[in-house]
């Protein structure tokens, strides 16, 4: 059983839904924003940054929704996730993004994402 807990955090953005797409979904787009370089064998993602690698495993990918990587180090349920909806009422675009992490590290974790979704807003403007 893991002890890592789940976590969301969630993003208003000033974007189009295509452009946050090619951002999220493509390996060229990750590498922008995410990751320093981003390749894919098969269903293996390997994020580089750095010279630290980090493989995962894509769990599901819906275009238009999410996409859901598990690490392939951990021995449990926990998977990472970045998705989004449009707002009925307002059309805006708001990102998610969903991780796990242990108590002890959850501050540092999310500040991580922070950090990384602050670099995808200035890369599209929004």
């Amino acid at each position: 059983m893991s002890t890592k807990k789940k976590f969301e955090l969630e993003y208003l953005l000033n974007t189009s839904p295509k452009v946050l797409e090619n951002m999220l979904f493509t390996p060229s787009g990750l590498s922008e924003w995410f990751a320093d370089d981003v390749n894919i064998n098969d269903d293996i993602y390997t994020f580089i940054w750095d010279d630290e690698e980090e493989h995962a495993r894509l769990l599901s990918k819906k275009n238009g929704e999410k996409i859901r990587w598990q690490k392939l180090e951990a021995s449990d349920e926990t998977y990472f996730q970045l998705g989004y909806e449009i707002d009925p009422m307002t059309k805006s675009v708001i990102l998610k993004v969903t991780d796990f992490e242990d108590d002890k590290d959850m501050e540092e974790s999310k500040a991580l994402w922070e950090s990384q979704i602050s670099e995808l807003k200035r890369i599209i403007g929004a």
